[in-house]
C-alpha cells in the first residue's frame, strides 16, 4: 500500500451547491482530526467511520474557513482500499481552494491525475478494465456509453477474462502433465481437449471482437462530414440536425470557410459532425483553406452525408463530390425538395434508389435521414443491457491479439506440431488476456491510462 497521503478537490471547480475535498492515505485521519470542529466549535478526537460529522473546517490559527460535513472511511472499506477522507463544503472555487491548501500544509501532497483510482487499482480494489471504465463513466456522451462503461465497472468484462484465463491454466496444466509424465496421460486426449476449448475459447472471443465497432460508436460518435457544393443547405442541415443556429447561413457562396465541429445525441445515435466548406473553384484564398480541409476530413470520416440541390441541375461540382465519396459510407440527400425539381440522376441509377429527400426549410426528411444511420452501423444484433460490448481501442487489440494466438494454436494441432508449439501460443494468449484486466502490465502503461483522468478521480 503506498505510504503517502494525496488529496484534490473531486468536483468541477465553479459555482455549485458542493464542492468536495478527498484525502486519501495514512495520515487522513489525523489531518481531519486536526482541521475539524463540530457544530459546538470543540475538537473531536475521533471520527466513526462511514458517518457524517456536521462542523466547521478552521486552519491553524482557528480561523473558521467554512462550514461543512466531513466523513471519514476507514481502510480497507473504501475505494483505494486506504484510510479516506471527504470533506464537503459549499460550492465555489474560494473555499473549496481555502480547505485544500490547508491540508497541503501537513503531511499530505497534491493527488495526480486519476491517482485515487490507480492506487484503487494497484491496491486490488477493481482491475485495469474497472479503472477504464471509471474515466468512461466521467466522459460519456451518450446514455449508450454510460451504461457500456456502468456494466464494465461493475466487472462484467473482468468476469468473461478471468473464465477464459482459468480455462487456460487448466489446459496448461494438463499439457505439462503430458510432457513430464507422459505414461499417466494420453496425447490424443489431451490435444483433442486443447483444440475442442481453443474453439470455444476463439468463439468468445471474437463474439466480443465483433461488438468493438458498436462500442466505438458509442463512445467516439460516428464522425459524419456534411458535403457538397456551396448553397445545397449544408450549414441549414447542420443546424437542423444540432436543433439550433450553429452555422451561419446566407444566400452568399462561400459563407462557410471553415469546417465546424459540434456532437449531437439524436434518439441514442451519436453523431461528431462536421459541416465544410462548400466544394467548388475559388480564388478566395481563405475559400480555398477551407475546401482543402474539406477534402482532407473526407477519408477521416466515418460517414459521408452528401447534400444534393434538388432545384438545380447536376454539376461538374457535384459530380466531382460523387467521384471523392464513392469508396466511403454515404447517405445522400436531395434538398430544397419544396422548390421545382430539376436534378436529375438518371446516370446515378444506384444513387437515385436511395437518395433522401427532405426539405430543411420545411423541417422535413430528419427522421428518414437518423433510420438511414442507424440501419448503416447499427444491425440490432447486440442487446446492451445483455451483452459485454467492448468500447475500449486498448481491449480490441489485445482481444485480436488473443483470437490469433488460439488460431496458431488451431493450426499446430492440424499439422500435428509438438505440444510444446501449442504450449506457447496458449501462454500468449493468456498473457494478452491478462493484460486487459491488468495482469503483468507495465508501470508505464498504467502511468499512461491514468494520466487521461482528471485530478480528483
Amino acid at each position: 500500500m503506498n505510504q503517502e497521503t494525496i488529496a484534490a478537490i473531486a468536483t468541477a471547480l465553479g459555482n455549485a451547491g458542493i464542492s468536495i475535498i478527498r484525502i486519501s492515505g495514512e495520515n487522513a485521519l489525523n489531518i481531519a482530526l486536526d482541521i475539524f470542529i463540530n457544530k459546538s466549535h470543540n475538537k473531536v478526537s475521533e471520527f466513526k467511520s462511514r458517518y457524517l460529522n456536521y462542523g466547521s473546517i478552521v486552519d491553524k490559527n482557528n480561523k473558521v474557513l467554512d462550514e461543512v460535513l466531513l466523513t471519514y472511511m476507514k481502510a480497507p472499506y473504501t475505494f483505494t482500499k486506504e484510510d479516506v477522507v471527504e470533506i464537503h463544503c459549499h460550492g465555489g472555487v474560494i473555499s473549496a481552494k481555502k480547505i485544500l491548501d490547508l491540508v497541503l500544509t501537513y503531511d499530505c501532497r497534491m493527488a495526480d491525475n486519476g491517482e485515487f483510482t490507480k492506487r484503487a487499482f494497484l491496491n486490488g480494489r477493481i482491475d485495469l478494465t474497472q479503472a477504464e471504465a471509471v474515466i468512461d463513466i466521467i466522459n460519456s456522451k451518450t446514455d449508450r456509453n454510460q451504461e457500456i462503461s456502468v456494466n464494465q465497472l461493475e466487472g462484467r468484462l473482468s468476469k468473461q477474462i478471468n473464465k477464459l484465463i482459468e480455462i487456460i491454466i487448466e489446459l496448461l496444466a494438463n499439457i505439462e502433465v503430458n510432457i513430464d509424465f507422459p505414461e499417466y496421460d494420453e496425447d490424443n486426449i489431451t490435444i483433442e481437449r486443447v483444440k475442442e476449448k481453443s474453439n470455444l475459447m476463439l468463439n468468445e472471443i471474437n463474439k466480443l471482437i465483433e461488438t468493438a465497432d458498436t462500442g466505438k460508436i458509442y463512445k467516439e460518435g460516428i464522425k459524419t462530414l456534411i458535403l457538397g457544393k456551396p448553397n445545397v443547405g449544408k450549414s441549414s442541415l447542420m443546424n437542423f440536425l444540432l436543433n439550433e443556429n450553429r452555422a451561419i447561413v446566407t444566400e452568399v457562396p462561400g459563407t462557410t470557410r471553415d469546417t465546424i465541429e459540434e456532437y449531437v445525441n439524436i434518439k441514442g445515435v451519436p453523431l461528431n459532425i462536421i459541416d465544410t466548406a462548400g466544394i467548388r473553384k475559388t480564388e478566395d484564398t481563405v475559400e480555398k483553406i477551407g475546401v482543402e480541409k474539406a477534402l482532407s476530413k473526407i477519408y477521416e470520416a466515418d460517414l459521408i452525408i452528401m447534400v444534393l440541390d434538388a432545384s438545380k441541375e447536376l454539376e461538374i461540382e457535384d459530380k466531382q463530390i460523387l467521384d471523392y465519396v464513392k469508396n466511403k459510407k454515404v447517405i445522400y440527400i436531395k434538398n430544397k425538395t419544396d422548390l421545382e425539381q430539376k436534378l436529375n440522376l438518371d446516370d446515378y441509377e444506384n444513387i437515385s434508389k436511395n437518395i433522401i429527400n427532405i426539405s430543411v426549410l420545411n423541417n422535413k426528411g430528419l427522421e428518414d435521414i437518423i433510420k438511414s444511420i442507424h440501419d448503416m452501423f447499427f444491425k440490432g444484433k447486440i442487446n446492451i443491457d445483455n451483452s459485454i460490448i467492448i468500447n475500449n481501442a486498448r481491449h480490441k487489440n489485445l482481444l485480436v491479439n488473443a483470437s490469433k494466438n488460439l488460431k496458431e494454436v488451431l493450426k499446430s494441432i492440424d499439422n500435428n506440431m509438438p505440444i510444446d508449439f501449442i504450449e506457447i501460443d496458449l501462454k500468449s494468449c493468456m498473457e494478452n488476456l491478462g493484460l486487459i484486466i491488468g495482469k503483468a502490465v507495465s508501470d508505464d502503461l498504467v502511468d499512461k491510462i491514468f494520466s487521461d483522468f482528471c485530478i480528483g478521480k
